[in-house]
Parts: C-alpha cells; sequence; structure tokens
C-alpha cells in the first residue's frame, strides 16, 4: 500500500506523533528526522523512542536549527492481563523520579531479556552478543531490542532483511521468541500522569501485534487512571478498528492521535503517513509539564 491509503482525508496535515531513531530501533538520527519532517512540510513532528529519553536533546538541537516545532515522547513497553501495551507519553518530566526508575527497571530487563534470546538463537544461527551491540548505534544510550538481533542476523547472512527476521527467528511466534518484561499499563499510565505528561495508546487495534486486543473495558479503566489519548491514525489500525476507536475516544474524551510509527530504513512505514491536528497537540502541550521545542 502507498503512504496515501492510510491517510486520513480529514487530516491534509499535521504532526507526525510516533517516530523512532537510532536511541531505539531507528535506523536515522534525530537531527534527520527533523530534517525530512521540515522537508515534507509537516507543522511539526514527535520523538518517540522506546523506553528513553536520550534522543531528546540531540532532537531538540535539530529543531531549533531547522525551525521545526517538537514534542518530547517516548514509547514505553507495557502489558494489560496478556495483552502488550505501548503506551506513547508526551511532554512529561524527564528527571521525574517515577519516570527515571521506570526507564532504568525496563532497560535492564530489556537487556536480560535480549541476552538470553541470544543464547537460544547462538544455538542454530552465526550469531553472538556483541553482534547485537555492534547494532547498537548509540552504545549504551539505545534501547536494545529484536530490531538490533535482527540487524545482527541479517549481518550475518542468515536473513536479506529486518522484514525477513521478523518473519522468521524474530517472529514473536518463534521457539527464540522470550516476552520482555514490562510494567502494567496502569501502572505506566500513572507514572506519566504524576510526571506532568500525557499518555497515548499506540495503535490500539493492529492485530499484527496482539492476536489478543485491549478490550473497550480495558480502555475506560485506563481512562479513569488518566490516560489521555488513543492513537487512531495507525496503518495497523483496520477502516472498522478506526471507527470503533473514535467513537470510544468521544464516550470518554479521550484525544485522537495519529503517526506513521517510522523508523527510517527499518520498516516500510512512510513519515507523516498518518498524521494528528494541530488542535490536539496545542491540548497536549498545554497540559504537558515541559515546553514545546520551536
Amino acid at each position: 500500500m502507498t503512504s496515501d491509503e492510510y491517510n486520513d482525508c480529514t487530516v491534509a496535515i499535521g504532526w507526525d506523533l510516533h517516530c523512532h531513531t537510532v536511541f531505539s530501533d531507528g535506523t536515522k538520527s534525530p537531527a534527520q528526522l527533523v530534517a525530512l519532517a521540515f522537508r515534507l512540510g509537516l507543522d511539526g513532528v514527535a520523538i518517540t523512542d522506546h523506553d528513553t529519553t536520550a534522543g531528546w536533546p540531540d532532537a531538540q538541537r535539530a529543531a531549533r536549527e531547522q525551525g521545526l516545532a517538537l514534542l518530547r515522547g517516548s514509547e514505553i513497553t507495557a502489558q494489560d492481563d496478556l495483552v502488550s501495551v505501548h503506551v506513547l507519553a508526551y511532554q512529561y518530566d524527564p528527571h521525574d523520579a517515577g519516570v527515571v526508575e521506570l526507564f532504568a527497571s525496563t532497560k535492564a530487563a530489556r537487556i536480560e531479556r535480549a541476552r538470553q534470546m541470544i543464547a537460544l538463537l547462538s544455538r542454530d544461527f552465526p550469531i553472538e552478543w556483541d553482534d547485537v551491540l555492534r547494532q547498537a548505534k548509540k552504545g549504551a544510550d539505545t534501547t536494545v531490542g529484536r530490531p538490533h538481533m535482527a540487524d545482527a542476523l541479517v549481518e550475518a547472512g542468515v536473513c536479506r532483511n529486518r522484514s525477513e527476521a521478523f518473519d522468521g527467528p524474530m517472529s514473536a511466534s518463534s521457539k527464540y521468541y522470550i516476552p520482555t518484561p514490562s510494567p502494567t499499563a496502569l501502572q505506566v499510565v500513572q507514572v506519566v500522569e504524576q510526571a506532568g505528561g500525557v499518555s497515548v495508546i499506540a495503535h490500539p487495534a493492529d492485530r499484527s501485534r496482539n492476536s489478543v486486543l485491549l478490550s473497550d473495558a480495558q480502555i475506560r479503566h485506563l481512562a479513569q487512571a488518566g490516560l489521555g489519548g488513543l492513537e487512531v491514525r495507525h496503518r495497523g489500525n483496520d477502516v472498522q478498528s478506526r471507527k470503533h476507536l473514535l467513537e470510544l475516544a468521544d464516550e470518554l474524551g479521550l484525544l485522537v492521535t495519529g503517526g506513521s510509527d517510522w523508523h527510517g530504513d527499518g520498516k516500510p512505514n512512510v513519515l507523516g503517513e498518518n498524521l494528528t491536528q494541530d488542535s490536539v497537540v496545542a491540548q497536549i502541550v498545554r497540559r504537558g509539564a515541559i515546553d514545546l521545542v520551536q
């Protein structure tokens, strides 16, 4: 599909609020993200690397140099019962004690999980832990995950590209897969709110990620705890699901966002293919603990 097929025609221009860089599993730098968003004519962009704020300073510098507005955020890995949940958190205080503790524990759990998966993979493939570390472009500042393992498999000649790796050894259904130990979605929403941020459930209807999705009851419970919005405009949410999510967001008074889930060359997702309206971004900024970069 082309990016046009994913665009919501009611949003002609706006913000891409879901973007990853080399500080997690993206392939481009924050400066490259900002430069591309500027060339595309976006009103602004958000950096949302997994479970980290390490890319924020580089993104801030690039945004000010380029003259492009920037939201600062992260995509935080969580779970709700058996459902894997990704929470996009925007404009929170990165020095908040709860946030610092959350990211420290999550990073440690990610590293241990990755080491365990590599131990399993190394029995069948020519891959070691050092091969994975070589894919972490920002060293210790990189949030290591399955994409880095996939890239190591590509480098070793086991797979042709990252997508093939995720269809094979890196699949969640493969014998090598180990779930990421994660906080609950409720904990994440509460931590983000306490840090003055706005939380949004990413791609809530994407069945390619979860065979079981968050129920309306689970989303209502998170909304009562301080959830701020739902990422409705995402390529993983089909047309019928978007309609239902819009109705649910209206019922619960939640913000409606959109984002490409851009990873540079790491995924086929095109920057700007799904967007968020300026008025929604204005509400996020108004509610947030930190200022908009512009």
